[in-house]
């Protein structure tokens, strides 16, 4: 192991590209802590200090901003923006013929469709840079604290202050995106993967460390070793996949003849990765914000729906909140592989390449073959990513962990995935140049 890592940084190339991405993610990080302009730093350090842990509301984007969005930093709503109009794009595809098209043309199309993430990003920067200061503004940032410091986060409130902090938030939005193109093009990995990696493994040790703390160590050590227990379980999971074979009858193009071997179509258990996680915790949080805009005024009587939402849809510890998240997670997986994979589109290519699978005709009987394979591999995957994404929740109530528990949810997933990739990438590069890879 130690010897591969001695080749790594032997190869000039690669100690070069990794360099670079090491560089822009200490860049990354950095800009994590630089506060906005007119944002009261050591109000904000105080309710950071007296709230441990997000509020249920923002607890996802603070997750992937690495903590930057409670402290309204110029880089508070880190990648968030970017992946939400990453998923939009996607969705629109199906919607709307045009994006489809422009898939389908290859790298141009693809290269517009990346074009148009990047303008919503903006625009998203901008309405969320927005509510995030008008949240600040009501003190309702960090709602269960009493201190009344916390509603006094922001130290000028005129307009042309309110509109630099938006500039500046949405300029950090684009500044972050652009970062990760740069590690994409010049370093190694993912470029996006890797700053959303960053973010999350930058929680680790404060939330581990206040386990030891409020619980003790016995607690903290039996934590870790169930932590370690549910890495190694993520990666066989986000490993394994259902290779479905496919055969190519050899065909004559002038005087060449292609096609005759064989290859497969890998199915992953888990095809739809961390989205129906981001897409669940989302819709859950609709109910609790608006109940949040329907508090009662001093004098009045609180509403019976919006104290029903405060008592079961607000806390991660209540079982019917649990069991909802759960469904939902499993909807939004079935939703979102039937999206993401054609089965038509893949029967269609198979058939004009000459290739089917042995013992299914070629075209609709393909086609129907492939979507009762998705079917029944997504049902366990579906399973998986309930049961991993209640993890911090059963945490939060038996333990006293805060929602930003490590090892569950959509930080381990993120976390195995992006470290799987990288490794892979890493792998690659040492084989072209040495003939022999990280790991023997």
């Amino acid at each position: 192991m130690f010897n591969a890592i001695g080749r790594i940084f032997r190869t000039p190339d690669l100690r070069r590209k990794i360099g670079f991405t090491l560089g822009i993610i200490a860049l990354f990080r950095l800009g994590s802590f630089i506060p906005a302009p007119f944002v009261d730093f050591s109000n904000v350090q105080a309710c950071l200090a007296a709230n441990q842990g997000a509020s249920g509301l923002y607890e996802l984007v603070n997750l992937f901003s690495g903590g930057a969005l409670l402290q309204l930093s110029i880089f508070a709503l880190g990648i968030m923006p970017y992946i939400t109009a990453s998923i939009i794009v996607q969705l629109l595809r199906v919607v709307i013929p045009h994006f489809e098209t422009l898939y389908k043309e290859g790298q141009a199309g693809q290269g517009k469709l990346t074009q148009y993430t990047r303008y919503l990003t903006i625009a998203l920067g901008v309405l969320q840079s927005t509510t995030l200061i008008t949240v600040a503004r009501s003190g309702a940032l960090f709602s269960g604290s009493a201190d009344p410091s916390c509603s006094q986060l922001i130290t000028n409130d005129a307009w042309y202050a309110i509109l630099l902090m938006v500039i500046t938030m949405t300029a950090g939005t684009g500044l972050i995106m652009w970062m990760g193109e740069l590690i994409t093009e010049r370093g190694i990995g993912n470029g996006m993967s890797l700053l959303i990696f960053t973010s999350i493994a930058s929680t680790f040790p404060g939330s581990l460390w206040a386990i030891g703390i409020s619980r003790g160590w016995d607690v903290f050590a039996i934590v870790l070793a169930i932590g370690l227990v549910v890495v190694v379980a993520v990666v066989f999971v986000e490993q394994s996949q259902r290779r479905v074979p496919v055969q190519y009858a050899k065909r004559m193009v002038g005087r060449r003849t292609y096609g005759g071997n064989n290859t497969y179509i890998p199915i992953k258990v888990n095809m739809a990765g961390v989205v129906p996680v981001i897409f669940a915790s989302s819709l859950l949080y609709l109910p609790a914000l608006i109940a949040q805009f329907n508090q009662p005024k001093a004098g009045e009587e609180i509403q019976p729906w919006v104290a029903w939402i405060t008592n079961y849809l607000t806390k991660g510890d209540h079982p019917l909140y649990m069991l909802l998240y759960f469904l939902l997670i499993v909807g939004f997986t079935y939703f979102y592989v039937a999206i993401t994979f054609n089965p038509d589109e893949v029967s269609e290519n198979m058939k004009k390449y000459g290739g089917f699978i042995p013992g299914i005709r070629a075209g609709r009987p393909t086609a129907e073959y492939l979507d009762y394979v998705l079917t029944r591999i997504t049902f366990p995957g579906s399973l998986y990513l309930g049961l991993i994404a209640l993890i911090p929740l059963i945490a939060f109530a038996l333990v006293g962990a805060n929602q930003n528990f490590p090892f569950g949810g959509a930080s381990i997933l993120i976390i195995v995935g992006v470290g799987l990739e990288t490794v892979k990438q890493i792998d690659a590069q040492l084989q072209q140049r040495h003939y022999e890879g990280l790991l023997r």
